[in-house]
This record gives structure tokens, sequence and C-alpha cells, in this order.
């Protein structure tokens, strides 16, 4: 599940721990293209006080957005892009925080994947999206980014996306890497949800539309399920 603090007052956190004490969840990512607001260590704080037993992985946009109370954090790197900023720039303000933080540290290939709109997360980087219809992009951009040494790769279509990542194209990344593999963006039904965990992706990412409606968490839960 992936939580924006900039929505932390959005009025539906409530009804959405309600249904994570009735459902699994995984992991919590926390984080977003903006984080303007100084909700994060609230949120964090919360999600602890409330499920101790679910992991929470930071999820950062930039170096400001370290925060020791996780326990981990995704160190993205934005390989379908060339801004140099989310390719090393961002990280490089952000190591001296990290080795303090005690954070596992997850190194990770990002690539953003063209999803019928512009995204929050294509404007805030300078970066345009890979191709939907170029499977063969994708997967030899998360080659690249494992030969590199990172640890998972995350094909997501940005907050909001209107389509979600092609099951070809998943499909195509899963037979290239051996890296686990992370899929979101546009998972708003239980059977899209299917379709990128039968294609390959070892772990989906749901957020908006758990925003919209808390009770779709019963739906992709049963998803993951039937999925596997």
């Amino acid at each position: 599940m992936l939580l924006d603090p900039d929505d932390f007052e959005g009025g539906r956190l409530p009804e959405l721990l309600h249904q994570i004490r009735q459902q699994p969840v995984d992991y919590f990512f926390v984080g977003g293209s903006l984080v303007l607001t100084e909700h994060q260590a609230a949120l964090l704080a919360l999600l602890k006080a409330e499920t101790p037993q679910v992991p929470v992985l930071l999820f950062p946009s930039h170096a400001l957005h370290v925060d020791a109370a996780a326990d981990g954090i995704l160190l993205l790197s934005l390989i379908s892009g060339r801004n140099p900023d989310f390719l090393i720039g961002q990280h490089v303000v952000a190591a001296p925080r990290l080795r303090q933080s005690g954070l596992e540290i997850l190194p990770t290939g990002y690539l953003l994947v063209d999803s019928g709109r512009a995204t929050t997360a294509s404007y805030i980087s300078g970066t345009a999206p890979l191709p939907a219809d170029k499977p063969g992009i994708a997967a030899a951009t998360a080659l690249a980014g494992e030969q590199l040494g990172l640890r998972l790769t995350y094909l997501d279509g940005g907050s909001g996306a209107q389509n979600p990542v092609p099951a070809a194209l998943i499909r195509a990344v899963r037979a290239t890497v051996s890296t686990p593999l992370i899929v979101g963006g546009g998972l708003n039904s239980g059977e899209k949800i299917q379709a990128s965990l039968r294609a390959g992706a070892d772990l989906v990412v749901v957020g908006n539309q758990l925003e919209r409606q808390p009770g779709f968490l019963a739906e992709a839960v049963a998803a993951v399920r039937s999925a596997s």
C-alpha cells in the first residue's frame, strides 16, 4: 500500500486503517512525488503504532524525505530518465543521513512507463516515461539497472495512472532480470492486479484507488490470492 503524506488529512485514513486490520498488507510505502506537507513523520508514527507488524518503507522523491522512524527505504534511481538529479544527485545529498539513519537501504531501479497521460512523477522529474508499447526498451533498461547492482526493479505508471503497465512489458522485463519485480500505477481493479502478477510481478502497489475507496483493499487481497 502506497500512502502519500500530502493526503494525510484526506479523512479516509481511519477507514483505511480499519480495512488494514481486516486484510493483510505486506508493506507500506510512504512517499510521493511532492510531499509538500509536514505530515510524513506523523504518518510514520501512526502506522508504526497501529500496525507494527507491517514493514514501512520510504518511497522518497527528495533527500529531505529520509526519516529513521521507517524500517527501510527504496533508494530509487530513475533509470528510465536522463535527469542526473534523480539518477544520482539526490542520492549524494542523502548518503550521509542514510548512513546515520540505520534504515535498511534497498537500491531500486525505478522505471516510469507511459500510462496514457502526464503524471506528477514525470512532471517533477523532468523526464519522459518509457513507451508502453516498447517492451524491449524497458527490458534493456531494467537489465542495465541490474548490471549496475540495483537490487529491485520497479515498473510504475505513476500516481493516478490512466492505464497500468502492460502485461507484455512486465513479461519482457521479468524474462530479462532476476531481481524482484515491483509493479504499480493504475491498478484499480482485481483483474488488473491479477494480470500484473500473472505477467511476472512479485509485488503490486496500490495507492490512489484505496484513497478513493478503502474497501478496495479486500478486492485487491482476493486478487493477489487468486493469482498465486
